[in-house]
């Protein structure tokens, strides 16, 4: 999957380069008493989003990247600024927050022979992701006059990329199972992850990200539009959910809170709903084994929660992903030499 997108954005780069190329080509092999977008003819806009955040990882209903769950999409917002440099190209810089979520027990389907290791595993997770990006933005109508003569419809793509800080967390249970039922004092809070390195393993909270998507833009009036977006985020890392690879040897852990959160199998309620998971569903075939890192025994559903062959946690050599998809309302502003002709 993460060659299919890198190709995608490869074709998507590859295309947007072509077009401004060509501008600027045919700009400069112009005279300048017949050039057709002067610099008195671009603009700028400003503007904000409302935007709807998706996410698709480990912790996904099923294993296809355009699978994700409606009932966990959390809101975003943004505020951009965009350069208009041609005809049909322009740049724009983004700075969006949004949140994303993930629920084993809320999107994978226990009767789904597929989805059903994912009930039992009951992994969940949220995160806040701020982005600032720089992406290309390609019209499919173009504008060879000022912003006034601007089309009233615009289909367009983008490509670029962007930089983010996540932090992701999980919900404590109220009982800590690998200790007796004892209560957690923080049952119900929302913690981080990463310090807690459930898998055993550690990574950053700043990242990269490849933005790339499309969009339909309206022309309100003269000096507003309005636009609906959809655009993924791919990514060249895999901890976003805080799911990516094997269950470790619990004893390995630095606390009884980063164990429970490793390996939540075994908790019989939902964490966040409070509602009974399906015992059915879940094994009873326990194992016990004595961890080599504290010397303690710990007790697991057979398949989660040890360091062994099969224990999976999550699939590394897929990618996490993160949509976004929106409306903007931008207001232009226009080039400071552009001045209106006068009628006499």
């Amino acid at each position: 999957m993460s060659r299919h997108f890198a190709g995608v954005f490869l074709l998507l780069l590859l295309f947007l380069s072509q077009h401004l190329f060509a501008q600027r080509f045919s700009s400069k092999s112009k005279s300048p008493r017949g050039s057709i977008y002067s610099i008195n003819k671009k603009y700028s806009t400003f503007g904000v989003s409302v935007n709807a955040m998706n996410y698709f990882g480990d912790i996904a209903p099923k294993k296809d990247f355009s699978s994700t769950d409606l009932a966990l999409t959390r809101p975003g917002f943004g505020l951009f600024f965009t350069r208009r440099l041609g005809p049909k190209f322009s740049t724009r810089v983004s700075l969006n927050w949004g949140r994303i979520k993930g629920d084993d027990y809320e999107s994978a389907d226990p009767a789904d022979d597929l989805a059903r290791y994912r009930y039992v595993r009951n992994l969940q997770f949220r995160n806040d992701i701020k982005e600032l990006s720089v992406v290309g933005v390609f019209d499919f109508a173009q504008n060879l006059a000022t912003y006034r003569s601007r089309k009233s419809v615009v289909p367009y793509i983008f490509a670029g990329v962007a930089v983010f800080h996540h932090n992701p967390k999980a919900q404590v249970p109220d009982q800590d199972v690998n200790n007796g039922n004892a209560p957690f004092p923080e049952a119900g809070d929302w913690v981080a992850l990463p310090p807690l390195m459930t898998e055993g393993n550690s990574y950053k909270k700043v990242q990269l990200a490849i933005p790339f998507g499309l969009g339909l833009r309206f022309k309100l009036d003269e000096r507003w539009d309005l636009a609906f977006e959809a655009g993924y985020r791919h990514l060249f890392f895999d901890y976003i959910d805080d799911v990516s690879g094997d269950y470790v040897d619990l004893g390995s852990l630095s606390s009884d809170l980063a164990r429970a959160l490793s390996d939540r199998s075994r908790e019989v309620t939902a964490v966040e709903s409070g509602e009974t998971r399906q015992t059915g569903v879940i094994p009873n075939r326990m194992e016990s084994y004595i961890s080599t890192f504290d010397g303690n025994t710990y007790t697991t559903i057979a398949g989660y929660g040890r360091d062994a062959i099969d224990n999976i946690r999550g699939n590394h050599s897929d990618k996490d992903i993160y949509i976004m998809t929106g409306f903007q309302v931008s207001y232009v502003i226009p080039n400071s030499r552009f001045k209106r002709a006068k009628f006499r």
